[in-house]
């Protein structure tokens, strides 16, 4: 069997029923060298837990998912949520720190649709925007990079007022790359013409923190949000968006994150190589070519 790419890491969401346990034993058996882990398996067994654990895998860690969530007016519940985003905060810089080298330390963020009741879609983002701000100096504090991921536009009105790569770079304007960059998810991009160029513009700003892969294939799920594929089992172009990504000089691990149904009934084992063989054919290819037009 071909050894796994080297820059693939599993994301925890691929291991959805899988244990924190579990899901670190199947990734570091199939020879990967990367994960990235989800908050609720992490809080299950305790931070310190998992930090021992994820340091005692071996494995790199690639990202924390997920913050955000905080397009809700001023109140009580917002302030609730800014809190929860600075434990998460605080969790990804103690995890990055038991990581292998090259783990990075990196808190996905999504940033929320609409509160219940309303249409300002406007000022969800700014309300975004103000997130960010309050949030910013947590994260230098312990060297975490938040990273604004865009989502489909079919999300905005309950996951994500943030629908493009373009929105996700004109928030974080204004802060430290290091503090706030954007995660570059194929099945949340590939569908908007502009994405090449806000590709290029945010390797320009040093701004991309992650890029995440799955496929889109139609028809989608009934539940929309579990229509996520296997590298390769869809319409997206990973030969273009790739080599963008690549062009940009972004050296980190590439998350493969699938939310679907019949992968989460695979076992773990099982999902780890079927991800590693899709990765290896889709995508692989195009990082050994992106590199060899740089040099």
């Amino acid at each position: 069997m071909t050894a796994p790419d080297p820059r693939l890491s599993i994301n925890q969401a691929t291991l959805k029923h899988a244990s924190l346990a579990e899901a670190l034993r199947a990734t570091a058996d199939a020879g990967v060298q990367a994960i990235g882990l989800w908050r609720e398996p992490v809080n299950e067994v305790g931070l310190d837990v998992a930090a021992r654990m994820l340091a005692d895998s071996g494995l790199r860690f690639s990202t924390h998912c997920r913050g955000g969530f905080f397009t809700i007016p001023e109140g009580a519940a917002r302030r609730a949520a800014l809190d929860d985003n600075r434990r998460a905060i605080h969790e990804t810089a103690v995890l990055a720190a038991a990581g292998a080298p090259g783990s990075a330390a990196v808190l996905v963020l999504v940033a929320g649709g609409l509160p219940e009741g309303s249409r300002d879609l406007a000022g969800a983002r700014e309300r975004v925007r103000d997130a960010l701000g309050e949030l910013a100096p947590d994260a230098a504090a312990v060297g975490v990079t938040l990273a604004i991921e865009p989502l489909h536009p079919m999300y905005a009105s309950d996951r994500a007022v943030v629908s493009t790569l373009g929105q996700a770079l004109d928030l974080a304007a204004g802060f430290d790359p290091a503090v706030v960059g954007v995660a570059v998810d194929t099945f949340h991009v590939w569908w908007d013409p502009d994405v090449l160029a806000q590709i290029a513009r945010a390797g320009r700003e040093r701004r991309i923190a992650t890029y995440q892969v799955c496929d889109w294939r139609t028809p989608l799920e009934a539940d929309v949000l579990l229509s996520r594929h296997y590298p390769g089992e869809g319409v997206i172009d990973f030969a273009a968006l790739t080599h963008a990504v690549m062009e940009t000089g972004y050296d980190r691990d590439i998350e493969v994150e699938i939310f679907h149904a019949d992968v989460w009934a695979t076992a773990p084992d099982e999902a780890v190589r079927r991800t590693a063989a899709a990765f290896g054919a889709a995508v692989s290819p195009h990082l050994a070519s992106a590199l060899d037009s740089r040099r």
